[in-house]
């Protein structure tokens, strides 16, 4: 599995050898960066996996498109919602600490899963495999506790490159679907892909432990109230980064969740293909993140946002009309590229703002992207009745104009005032 991750183990040596002029990464520090975007990448793979099973367990049940979006969208809403306190607890207590717990108590959930049956059950036992999505928050706080303020841009754009491990899912869910036989001593058919995933995270917990340093003691933060974490969030700035996260990385969930289902129904592809194309997206829109990282350390964070909004703009607008199926995956390779930067650029912005809370300030933010990943594909299957077919690209052509034209009115203004004019 760690072999499907070359393209993130590339990113990783890159990151490693920057020039001589950075200032330089402790073998600690690369030691975290590494683990923590190897489980990162697992845990996203097990975040949006109900895409690619949730279609053999819809046609086992019979479920209806409300029912199929609610079942892919119910891990995202337990991995966004806990992304605030899992971010101050990895403040707070320490990176590693928490990682490691969310690693294995995702993992029990992933096994029991493989062993689950019926509808209700399946939906219960989703909210516990969204735990792997409150990776993304301590994953970040457990990197700035250890990368030095010039290079976390490009560190949290690496690392936020993990959101490949939908691409996995996409590539591998399929094969182990129909791996293994239903009815032999381990679980069969879609159950198999929970069950190897489960154990991959165990692995992935023990390798580390092993190979990643201990914490630093927390001593400065212990002190702190519940009120003191959680200060910031009476900035509006917050809440735009919120917005505009939504678009960036909400919609990018949306789409990984959406698109494979699209592709089958829509243009009665195998869901093999479907999650080949599918892939096609993800990979700009994830592997693309330690690229914006570096645009947004070289030159300013407000051009590269600005310059993703256009691209997604761009890719969007053909989208809202009926295409070929290969015309839609070019098109979406494009928006995948527009949001990998974006997703790194905002949070450089978060990182710039807000030095020393990233854990609080990042993992809000990541909570308000995670919700428009759970949120959008309920819109998408509510409003297809009324739109059409296109219906998803046409609502995520309007929430992106709109957020665009806050994020420039706001960089307006802060520049107007002589705020820091480079910060939007």
């Amino acid at each position: 599995m760690i072999s499907s991750c070359s393209p993130l183990t590339s990113l990783l040596e890159a990151f490693m050898t920057q020039s001589a002029s950075s200032v330089p990464l402790s073998p600690q520090a690369q030691q975290v960066i590494t683990w923590a975007t190897i489980g990162f990448t697992l845990m996203f793979a097990v975040w949006v996996m109900f895409a690619i099973v949730g279609l053999p367990i819809r046609k086992q049940l019979g479920l209806s498109d409300g029912q199929f979006a609610l079942l892919t969208a119910i891990p995202v809403l337990t991995g966004s919602l806990l992304r605030l306190p899992a971010g101050i607890w990895a403040d707070r207590y320490g990176g590693k600490k928490v990682f490691l717990v969310n690693l294995v108590i995702t993992a029990v959930f992933a096994l029991l899963l493989a062993f689950a049956n019926g509808y209700q059950t399946l939906l219960t036992l989703a909210l516990g495999v969204g735990l792997a999505g409150v990776s993304f928050a301590v994953g970040n706080a457990w990197i700035a506790q250890w990368v030095p303020a010039s290079r976390q841009g490009l560190a949290l754009g690496t690392f936020g490159a993990g959101n490949a491990g939908a691409s996995i899912t996409k590539l591998l869910a399929p094969a182990l679907v129909t791996a293994v036989p239903a009815g032999l001593l381990i679980p069969g058919g879609w159950h198999f892909v929970p069950f190897v995933f489960g154990l991959l995270l165990l692995v992935c917990a023990g390798l580390t432990w092993k190979l990643t340093p201990d914490d630093e003691p927390r001593t400065a933060t212990a002190t702190r109230t519940l009120a003191d974490w959680l200060s910031p969030l009476k900035y509006l700035q917050v809440w735009r980064f919120g917005l505009y996260y939504v678009v960036f990385f909400g919609a990018y969930v949306a789409l990984s969740l959406f698109l494979p289902k699209f592709y089958v129904d829509h243009y009665d592809l195998p869901l093999a293909k479907a999650g080949l194309m599918t892939a096609l997206f993800i990979f700009p829109a994830s592997l693309l993140r330690p690229l914006g990282g570096y645009l947004s350390d070289r030159f300013s964070p407000r051009s590269v946002t600005v310059t993703a909004f256009i691209t997604m703009v761009l890719a969007l607008l053909p989208m809202t009309r009926e295409v070929s199926a290969s015309t839609l995956m070019l098109l979406s390779l494009v928006l995948g590229v527009g949001m990998g930067v974006g997703k790194a650029s905002t949070y450089t912005l978060v990182a710039q703002w807000f030095p020393g809370q990233m854990g609080v300030v990042g993992g809000l933010v990541g909570l308000l992207g995670g919700l428009g990943g759970f949120v959008l594909p309920l819109v998408f299957a509510a409003s297809k009745a009324s739109l059409g077919a296109q219906a998803a690209f046409m609502v995520l052509l309007g929430l992106t104009l709109i957020s665009g034209l806050v994020f420039v009115v706001s960089m307006l203004k802060i520049k107007a005032s002589g705020r820091v004019a480079e910060f939007a």
